[in-house]
C-alpha cells in the first residue's frame, strides 16, 4: 500500500504542471494534433523500455482478445477521456469544465464498489465529499473566460469523460496484463485514433520551438510515466478510494505551479480548498493507520 501511496503521490505532481504547459506551449495547436503528437512520444519511450527491460517478448505470448482487451482500454479511458474532456474545455468555462471532470476520482470509487465489491463506508463517502467541496472551492469563483459553445454538451462531455476514465480505473486494475505493455499498447491506440479523428476534424498547425519540448513533456512525462505509474498505484493499492483521493490535490498543485510561473494570483478561496481538500485525503488516511494497528 505504502507504493501505491508513493507511486500516486508522484503521478500528482506530474499531472499538476499539465495545465501551465499546455497554457504556455500548446495555446495554438489543435486537440487532435497536440494528442497524437504526444501519444506517439509516450507510446515511443514505452516500446524503448520495454526492449531494455525485455518486456517487449511477452508480446509473442498475448491472444487476440489480449490485443483487443487493451485496445479498448486505450480508446475508452485515453482516447475518449482526453478527447471529451477537451472538448468541454471549448464548451464551457474552464473553471466549470475542471469541475465536473474531477468527478472521476469519484467514479472510481463507485465503480470499485460496483465491480471490485470494494466498501463503501460512511468515512469513505465523507472524506471524498470533502475533497469535492475542495475543488468546487477552488475552481468557482475564481474568474476565467466566461463559458461559450453548447453549454449542455460541454456539460455532458466533461461528465462523460470522467465516466470513462472512472471506468477505465478500475477494468484496467481488474486485469493480469504486464502494466509496461497494457500502457505501451493504449497511447499506440489513442496515437492511431487521435490520428484519424486530427486528420478529419482539424487543419493541423505546424510546430516550432519549444512547443517540441512541451509536447515531449506531456507524451513522455505526463502520458508515458505518470499514467503508468497511477495504473500500477490503482492496480496494487487495496483500497482504489484512497489513492483516487490523491487526485483531488491536482488542481491545487497546479494553481500554485501557475501563480509560481504565470504570476497568477492566489485567492481565499484557494486557501478554503485546501484545508478541504487535505482534510479529506487526511481523514482517509488515519482510517487506513487505525485499521493497520
Amino acid at each position: 500500500m505504502r507504493k501505491s501511496y508513493l507511486y500516486a503521490s508522484i503521478t500528482v505532481l506530474i499531472w499538476a504542471t499539465l495545465a501551465t504547459v499546455v497554457k504556455i506551449i500548446l495555446y495554438d495547436i489543435p486537440n487532435f494534433e497536440a494528442l497524437t503528437i504526444s501519444s506517439v512520444f509516450a507510446f515511443v519511450f514505452l516500446l524503448i523500455m520495454n526492449i531494455i527491460n525485455g518486456s517487449v517478448k511477452e508480446l509473442k505470448h498475448y491472444r487476440l482478445k489480449d490485443y483487443l482487451m487493451m485496445s479498448g482500454l486505450g480508446f475508452l479511458g485515453l482516447f475518449l477521456y482526453s478527447a471529451l474532456y477537451y472538448y468541454g474545455i471549448s464548451a464551457l468555462s474552464s473553471q466549470e469544465a475542471c469541475i465536473l471532470n474531477y468527478l472521476w476520482p469519484l467514479m472510481i470509487v463507485v465503480f470499485a464498489c460496483i465491480l471490485l465489491k470494494e466498501k463503501l463506508t460512511a468515512r469513505k463517502l465523507i472524506a471524498m465529499g470533502m475533497s469535492f467541496a475542495g475543488i468546487v472551492v477552488l475552481t468557482v469563483g475564481t474568474g476565467g473566460a466566461a463559458s461559450s459553445g453548447n453549454r449542455l454538451w460541454g456539460i455532458v462531455a466533461c461528465v462523460t469523460a470522467a465516466v470513462c476514465y472512472g471506468l477505465f480505473s478500475v477494468l484496467n486494475k481488474k486485469h493480469s496484463l504486464n502494466q509496461n505493455i497494457t500502457m505501451m499498447w493504449i497511447w499506440l491506440t489513442v496515437s492511431v485514433c487521435s490520428l484519424v479523428s486530427g486528420l478529419i476534424f482539424e487543419k493541423w498547425q505546424p510546430i516550432v520551438g519549444v512547443q517540441w519540448l512541451g509536447l515531449g513533456w506531456l507524451g513522455v512525462v505526463v502520458n508515458a510515466v505518470a499514467y503508468l505509474l497511477w495504473a500500477i498505484a490503482l492496480k496494487n493499492a487495496e483500497d482504489s478510494a484512497k489513492v483516487a483521493n490523491l487526485a483531488y490535490l491536482v488542481p491545487f498543485l497546479s494553481i500554485v505551479l501557475s501563480s509560481v510561473v504565470l504570476k497568477e494570483q492566489i485567492t481565499v478561496n484557494m486557501v478554503i480548498a485546501v484545508v478541504l481538500i487535505v482534510g479529506g485525503i487526511l481523514l482517509q488516511s488515519i482510517r487506513f493507520r487505525r485499521s493497520k494497528q
